[in-house]
């Protein structure tokens, strides 16, 4: 699991070897809202927030509570987030929405949620990819249907290499969502 630069697993810190130095970026990533979110530590993401702090504050990757929750599958986080403020469409240093992180991981609840408080589709990251293209990339079937038939338009958007959702689809034979992804002929 990649956590961006952060070497967590919600509290037990894994390594071949034990080390006593860690960056501070490391600290401040444990000591956040980020970890918790990312746990699915719903009691301390509510301290975090009821102390004052930003649910859009950033990690120093551009990553918010928001994405992380909405990776992890912490459907009562990201609405708890949500309420509280953080912004559907914040985007990373590198493009990738919440939006993004919730359709790579197959997690339908929390893109369903996303979508309904306003998230946009059709926001590429710095791949060019869409929410879309991720969703067909890991075969996360559910999603790739809620998609395109909700944003027909989103089948169309090519990558940066020119590609549209479609194109990532790994055995046509099994896809039983292949026919959704098909731009249809104009």
């Amino acid at each position: 699991m990649s956590n961006h630069g952060h070497a967590h697993d919600c509290g037990a810190h894994v390594s071949g070897a034990p080390s006593v130095h860690q960056t501070l970026d490391e600290m401040e990533f444990e000591r956040g809202i980020w970890s918790a979110a990312l746990c699915g530590d719903y009691e301390e993401v509510q301290r975090h927030l009821r102390r004052g702090e930003n649910a859009n504050r950033t990690d120093s990757s551009g990553y918010t509570a928001l994405h992380y929750a909405s990776r992890n599958n912490h459907l009562n986080i990201c609405e708890l987030l949500l309420r509280s403020g953080a912004d559907v469409n914040c985007v990373t240093k590198s493009g990738v929405t919440p939006l993004h992180r919730a359709a790579y991981k197959g997690n339908t609840e929390i893109v369903q949620l996303l979508l309904k408080k306003g998230a946009t589709p059709t926001i590429q990251d710095s791949d060019g990819k869409t929410p879309l293209h991720k969703a067909v990339e890991m075969e996360k079937g559910d999603i790739i249907e809620m998609l395109t038939e909700q944003f027909p338009e989103s089948v169309s958007i090519q990558d940066n290499k020119g590609l549209a959702p479609a194109s990532y689809v790994r055995d046509p034979q099994s896809q039983p969502y292949n026919k959704l992804i098909q731009p249809s002929p104009d």
